[in-house]
């Protein structure tokens, strides 16, 4: 078995994850997110696109249904040893494999719990779940267990995050030189990929975002590449990625003379950040750090031009995206706490003016102050 990290981390999961489920009176966990898998066992795959459920029982033991496809994935990735298979056929329904299995385990009546908030979990499987276990047992939404033992990073955790922030910075390195006037976008996210993967790291859980001119102002990337201007803006959003585990960063960087406006963005930004930076640690929530966010920003005459969110947390994920469930955002009481991977991301997007001006990096707390991951300062990049 090819595993990410030594049996005796997994086992301490396993422990974690069984008191979460006494806690919660649970008798079993029916896993979907991929993440979930990834975090217990070991189990690295994209093939959570199809049906696929790992049934962890209160006493620990754990029984994956997938396809065909994935056994020798599961057997060569993960400690899981009890593989059921469902088969591809006609309209078939793989939640009538799921309620055997479950019956198999001498779960007939009893309290389950189910991870339904998951790219792994569509629509159709949610319906044809419950429509198979009806009558089963009680069924619970427990789609943030695991979610939240996830948020606090073990040691050999942190060391792969490290490692992640390395090939973050290096694939800012790489960008550098190509992002002067006449510069390619397609060689500039070329070169960015081309660090983490020559590096010894992932894919990313989702797309880098780049984007030049009025597309500076967008949040996501879109299919399409253009050449820089003389005076242009460049906005990049991008991860370094070991063993699953990511570190973003975001920069909007400033090609020719920056504009005043420009230059008053960035400082708004730099506060945010640097404020925020006081609030990372114990005894304050994911709450407070946006509202942080939104006083500075709104107090420089930015509502209008801010986001509802300014990060997330950060591990190990799986496409299509990298952000955790716990969002910095109005009303989350979700505590700080030491361990954990934070991404803090400042997004003014002035579509008034057209200008673009974003900051961001990630953070590892810590018991008092947190700890910047990457070694990029918080200057205003230009070219």
């Amino acid at each position: 078995m090819a595993l990410a990290f030594d049996s005796e981390e997994y086992a301490a999961r396993l422990e974690r994850l069984k008191a979460a489920m006494a806690e919660k009176k649970l008798d079993a966990l029916l896993l979907f997110a991929q993440e979930s898998l990834y975090w217990l066992t070991g189990y690295d795959t994209f093939g959570f696109v199809f049906f696929q459920c790992l049934a962890v029982t209160a006493d620990g033991k754990m029984t994956l249904l997938t396809r065909s496809a994935d056994v020798r994935q599961a057997r060569q990735t993960s400690n899981i040893s009890d593989i059921r298979i469902w088969v591809d056929r006609g309209q078939t329904d793989p939640s009538r494999d799921l309620k055997e299995m479950l019956a198999d385990l001498d779960l007939l009546g009893c309290r389950i719990g189910v991870e339904y908030d998951t790219h792994g979990m569509t629509g159709r499987a949610a319906h044809l779940l419950d429509s198979q276990l009806q009558t089963f047992g009680q069924l619970e939404d427990a789609s943030y267990l695991v979610s939240n033992l996830r948020l606090i990073k073990s040691p050999a955790e942190i060391r792969y995050i490290e490692r992640a922030s390395e090939l973050c910075d290096d694939a800012f390195d790489a960008a550098l030189p190509l992002i002067v006037p006449g510069g390619d976008e397609a060689e500039i996210l070329a070169a960015m990929q081309g660090a983490v993967l020559s590096g010894g790291g992932d894919y990313p859980a989702n797309e880098f975002i780049i984007g030049s001119g009025e597309s500076a102002l967008l949040c996501r990337s879109k299919s399409g590449r253009r050449r820089l201007d003389d005076n242009d803006q460049l906005t990049l959003e991008w991860a370094g990625v070991w063993a699953r585990y990511h570190a973003a960063a975001m920069r909007t960087v400033v090609i020719g003379e920056p504009t005043d406006r420009h230059v008053a963005l960035h400082g708004a930004a730099r506060a945010a950040l640097q404020a925020i930076e006081e609030l990372l640690r114990p005894g304050h929530t994911f709450g407070e750090v946006f509202d942080k966010h939104a006083e500075i920003m709104d107090a420089r005459g930015l509502s209008r031009h801010r986001l509802n969110a300014c990060g997330y947390s950060l591990g190990a994920r799986f496409a299509p995206s990298w952000m955790e469930h716990q969002m910095f955002h109005a009303g989350n009481q979700n505590p700080i706490l030491p361990s954990m991977s934070l991404f803090v991301h400042i997004i003014i997007m002035d579509s008034d003016s057209g200008t673009a001006m974003t900051l961001g990096r990630t953070y590892l707390t810590g018991e008092d102050e947190p700890r910047p991951l990457s070694r990029l300062g918080l200057d205003l990049y230009t070219k």
